[in-house]
């Protein structure tokens, strides 16, 4: 995660002129010119400047480009607390958060109640039991437990497809992507697939576990997963279009 620090080689931030957007700084040796990314996962601005990029021309390159910066935060989804009454996706299905401060029976965190009779009630409700307080922090336990449970089982599937065997599985909070493979066959994938369309999920599965035969992004590659994924096309248009807004919650 970026932070503030005086020592522009570790990372040193601005607020861009006239607005609360903050603006952070790292260099980059290799780096031949100024580069201006919005970090959509922390609602950041990074510039990555050049070895002998001063500090000043960095902040004229960033208020060149203000009007640019500004109309990318507008678009950024906002951010959905974990908390009382908030709505959030559950398998790409809009859910309403209740806090209910009653014991906790049979270890038994979270309950899903999926039709709601009740007047005005339009959503599948997510009834989190035990102390207000801890609330927010059983969900989040409860949705990574549900995102591991039904990721070992899209990777057992298509790795069985493939005849590939990976190591283990992790999950993780990633920023800057859904999954990942290492050269040591772990994997590893964002909690946050639980809250998108379980196709999503198991295209993200899929991807990881080809990646275990080509680590790479070559013709092998998608051969492989569009193997064991045919429908791979609408998943990826999906995070294409809507991966963004589920860094948005927690």
């Amino acid at each position: 995660m970026l932070t503030h620090a005086q020592n522009l080689n570790q990372t040193q931030s601005f607020f861009l002129p006239n607005t609360n957007i903050p603006i952070f700084l790292t260099r980059n040796t290799r780096a031949k010119r100024i580069t201006l990314r919005v970090h959509s996962a922390h609602r950041k601005v990074l510039l990555t400047l050049p070895k002998t990029t001063s500090i000043k021309q960095a902040q004229r390159f960033a208020e060149r480009h203000t009007t640019w910066i500004i109309e990318k935060f507008e678009k950024l989804p906002p951010f959905v607390p974990f908390e009382h009454n908030a709505i959030i996706p559950f398998h790409g299905i809009l859910h309403k958060i209740v806090f209910c401060n009653h014991k906790i029976r049979h270890q038994q965190i979270v309950t899903i109640y999926k039709n709601q009779n009740l007047p005005g009630e339009h959503y599948p409700i997510l009834k989190v039991h035990g102390p207000y307080e801890h609330a927010p922090r059983r969900l989040l336990d409860w949705l990574k437990k549900q995102a591991r449970t039904e990721l070992q089982e899209r990777v057992t599937y298509h790795a069985c497809n493939l005849n590939l065997h990976p190591k283990r599985v992790a999950i993780r909070d990633q920023k800057s992507r859904w999954g990942s493979c290492s050269s040591t066959g772990a994997l590893s994938f964002s909690w946050r697939l639980i809250l998108a369309p379980y196709f999503v999920l198991d295209y993200v599965a899929a991807h990881e576990v080809a990646h275990l035969a080509e680590m790479n992004h070559g013709k092998r590659f998608w051969q492989l997963v569009r193997q064991t994924m045919p429908d791979m096309d609408k998943a990826e248009e999906w995070l294409k279009e809507n991966g963004t807004s589920l860094h948005g919650y927690g």
